[in-house]
């Protein structure tokens, strides 16, 4: 390999190497598997909700995403806080997971976004310029037939782009450490302990010291998990609040999230084992629940759910598993009935579940409970305006009642948020050719013409 060709190769590697850091930030929402639920998303908010507003977050809009991941993980990225489902699952108490959203929530009050795009520009100017130098020497000892210049000219640019590297990563970890201080603070004003964010770190570590690795802590975004440890113990334990337990009713619920996330992902032997030792618990009995439905038993599964109900009538999440099931069970009157009762219980006023009352009056078949589920639907798209789900139920209602320039806006906003955008343009032109010119749903399907996807200039 001649020096020019040599270093026209390392500028295209380290330009990759510092844009993969880069790529989550633009492109997150198109790369990972969100998870809807209104039960675990409830919950969710509800942990992040006296964290925000302690990080004076809370009327900035921050949104929390449930991403379908195993792993123990969480980060931000615009103004939403993304958490994996294996967190969730892992996390025994409430105040774990309070910990990790304090922590993001620490990312997002300090302003570490946009400082980190800022030290990703300078280390990408670094290994370009220590690239260009060792271009400079390569070429010049090309030129004078000096091979040793020339084996330099690569050592220059090598050096230079892993500084610019080492740089960036010695950056990140100092804005981990801010964000542990952050959450601290955070816990504090919101009268929670900071136990549960000890015990993550100490998962971290002796997972860590499972795999026997030997890890070089400068080549690492984070702290190592020891230090971590060892830098918010003695703060976090002089705290009045660091022996609080959470309160009996938040855990239930906990317990409930993670039979849930359990029963979906891993199945009947996972859920079993989080319960082991109280097998008879509400939790068990609702994983044993979902399991049945999920294993297409729905006979079994209604009578475990109606088990269920019997113990909280008020549950509103046990009602919408019943909808569940009898939609399953191809009886749409009476899932509707459930998904009705779950509606009205529903402190959060998910969208989820409207939506799910809405596919049920869609099932039913007949125009009045066609247009109520046309009713229904739109109210929660009004909420929820990124769900493709709830688009393409709708769509679907306003084809059955021969609304066909609506029932093509709607697969077009499908289409839109599943990041599908050449076919949101197609739909969104059919559209238009069936609605009143300049009416509100003609000017949408323009807008998603207009639109330009995000990454394309």
């Amino acid at each position: 390999m001649t020096g020019r060709t040599r270093a026209t190769f390392l500028v295209a590697a380290f330009l990759l190497v510092l844009q993969f850091v880069a790529v989550p930030f633009a492109s997150a929402q198109q790369r990972i598997p969100i998870v809807r639920d209104a039960e675990i998303e409830a919950l969710v908010r509800d942990y992040a909700r006296p964290v925000l507003r302690a990080a004076g977050l809370g009327k900035t809009g921050v949104d929390i995403v449930l991403v379908n991941d195993a792993g123990f993980n969480a980060f931000v990225a615009g103004r939403r806080i993304f958490i994996n489902t294996g967190a969730l699952m892992t996390a025994e108490t409430p105040n774990e997971i309070i910990g990790v959203l304090a922590h993001e929530a620490g990312h997002l009050a300090g302003g570490h976004q946009e400082r980190l795009r800022a030290q990703i520009a300078r280390a990408r100017t670094m290994a370009v310029v220590s690239t260009l130098l060792g271009i400079g020497a390569s070429v010049g000892g090309a030129l004078t037939d000096n091979g040793g210049l020339a084996r330099s000219g690569g050592g220059i640019a090598l050096a230079g782009a892993e500084l610019a590297r080492r740089g960036l990563l010695g950056y990140q970890r100092t804005e981990e450490s801010s964000a542990d201080r952050l959450a601290l603070t955070y816990l504090e004003r919101t009268g929670q302990s900071a136990r549960g964010m000890l015990k993550t770190f100490e998962r971290f570590a002796s997972a860590l010291a499972l795999t026997g690795s030997r890890v070089d802590p400068y080549q690492i975004s984070h702290p190592m998990p020891r230090e971590r440890i060892a830098n918010l113990k003695t703060l976090a334990e002089k705290s009045p609040h660091f022996n609080k337990q959470d309160p009996a009713s938040l855990q239930l619920r906990h317990d409930l999230m993670r039979a849930k996330i359990a029963a979906h992902t891993s199945g009947p032997a996972a859920t079993a084992r989080l319960f082991r030792a109280n097998p008879r618990s509400l939790g068990a009995l609702y994983g044993d629940a979902i399991n049945t439905h999920l294993r297409g038993r729905p006979r079994d599964a209604l009578a475990k759910v109606d088990a269920l109900i019997a113990k909280q009538p008020n549950n509103a999440y046990f009602h919408e598993l019943r909808g569940d099931v009898l939609i399953r069970a191809n009886q749409p009157g009476p899932a509707a009935k459930a998904y009705a009762r779950a509606r009205k219980l529903d402190g959060s006023k998910s969208s989820i579940i409207q939506i799910s009352y809405g596919r049920a009056l869609l099932a039913a078949g007949d125009e009045k409970s066609t247009r109520e589920a046309v009713r229904q639907i739109s109210q929660a798209l009004d909420r929820d305006r990124e769900n493709p789900d709830g688009y393409m139920l709708l769509g679907q209602a306003q084809g059955r009642l021969g609304n066909i320039g609506e029932a093509e806006l709607a697969s077009a906003e499908m289409h839109y948020y599943a990041g599908s955008y050449d076919q949101a343009r197609i739909f969104a032109a059919r559209a238009q050719q069936k609605l009143k010119r300049g009416s509100p749903a003609w000017v949408r399907a323009q807008d998603i013409i207009n639109a330009k996807p995000p990454g394309r200039k």
